[in-house]
Formats: C-alpha cells, structure tokens, sequence
C-alpha cells in the first residue's frame, strides 16, 4: 500500500530524514513513536509532498509519488491530518468537510461520504452549522479527522492526533481512528502518546535523530529497552 523506501529531507543544509525506510500495509495502522525533534512531523509533511524530499521514493499502490506536487498527492489516495488541526476557524463544521471533498471523485460520492464522516463521528452532526473556531479542540480534531476522510483516501496519515486533548476527548478521537482503519482506510499515526500508539497500531516504528531506530510489532516496542531509553527517558 504505502511504501517509504531511503528517504532523505533536510532543511537548509541541515538534514532531518536520514534513509528511512518503512511500509503500510492495506487496512493496516502503523504508529511512528520518537522524541521530539526526531523528525515525526517531517516524515509526514515530506510523504504528502509538504516538505521537499531530498531523495528516496515514496510509493502508494506502486506509484511513486515523489515527483507529485502536494496538491496532487491527495490523488492517489493520500490524506493529511496535520498537527495542530488547521481547521478553517470562520466556516461552518459543513463547510470545512465540504472543502475535503474537492476531488472529482470525492465529489461524486460526497452525501455517502458525509454519512461515513457524521456516523463516525455524530458530535459534527450536531454541529454541522457551528463555526469550527468555536469547537473544542476535540472536536476540531474530529473535524480535521473528518474533513481528510471526505476525500475518500486509501491511506491517512494521522500528525500527533491526541496533541492538547484533555483525555476524555483524547478517549473518543482513538476510538474514531480504529473506526476509520476498520473501514478499510490504512493509517499512518505519529503520536506522542506512546501507550495510546502501541494500542491501536499492529506495527511501530522507533524514529530517532532522522532515523529508524527500530520497528516490530506494537508489543515488542512496548518492551523495547530503546523505546524506554529514547522516548522515555529511562
């Protein structure tokens, strides 16, 4: 499904990514753990064609989308839900979902994809009219959540989903994230809760310093003596 096979990024002359290498499965959630500063964020922006890609390939369905500029990535079934939601605070919960289904073929299924985002999650539904500004982060999360699947992506790559959630709402965004993956949709989460990672994803990867610094099943990087020592601190 998604494949990241040596991929490099820098900024400046500062490199971020060194050769990382991992891969998504169909239907599959893969977590990426790390400290901060491992280079989580600029994974996911240089998937999606956000931040340029010095080399390396990435690949959904076999296709590399390297050389796809960001506004195109999302044809090949990509979507983002970027860190800190990036919601538009002065439109309507119906109007930010209506903006993920740009895409020809998204707009075609738009009133089933609707029904797909509102049954998963019945908070916007309730809200449908509300400003997105005047939700809770929580909900913004849902919202943003939301707005990715209205483009109908095969594969959804998830930047730190629980950042600044009280845990209630922390609770409700995983359970709709095991929703969306059950669907079929293959996740890519990066999170900084490592416990809430490891409990939905059946594999992770250890990002360290631009590097993987590990990977296996969720279990095993949960007695990983480099997970305690990277990312905790132990």
């Amino acid at each position: 499904m998604l494949e990241i096979t040596d991929l490099d990024a820098h900024y400046g002359d500062a490199q971020a990514l060194f050769g990382v290498a991992m891969t998504v499965h169909s239907a599959e959630t893969v977590a990426v753990i790390g400290p901060n500063g491992a280079g989580k964020s600029t994974l996911v922006n240089a998937i999606a064609g956000l931040h340029a890609r010095r080399s390396g390939r990435v690949t959904v369905d076999g296709v590399d989308i390297v050389a796809v500029p960001a506004h195109r990535v999302c044809d090949h079934g990509v979507a983002v839900v970027p860190e800190g939601r990036r919601v538009f605070a002065a439109m309507s919960v119906y109007d930010n979902l209506c903006l993920g289904a740009y895409r020809r073929r998204a707009r075609a299924a738009f009133r089933e994809s609707l029904d797909r985002v509102y049954g998963i999650f019945p908070r916007l539904r309730q809200r449908t009219t509300q400003l997105a500004g005047s939700l809770s982060g929580g909900e913004q999360q849902m919202l943003a959540i939301g707005r990715a699947l209205m483009a109908r992506p095969t594969v959804l790559l998830l930047d730190e989903p629980s950042l600044g959630l009280a845990p209630v709402m922390t609770d409700e965004v995983f359970e709709a994230i095991e929703a969306v993956n059950a669907q079929g949709v293959s996740v890519l989460l990066v999170e900084q809760d490592v416990d809430r990672a490891l409990d939905v994803a059946t594999r992770t990867y250890l990002l360290d310093e631009g590097r993987v610094a590990g990977e296996g099943t969720s279990a095993e990087l949960r007695d990983s003596d480099e997970v305690r020592r990277s990312v905790l601190g132990l």
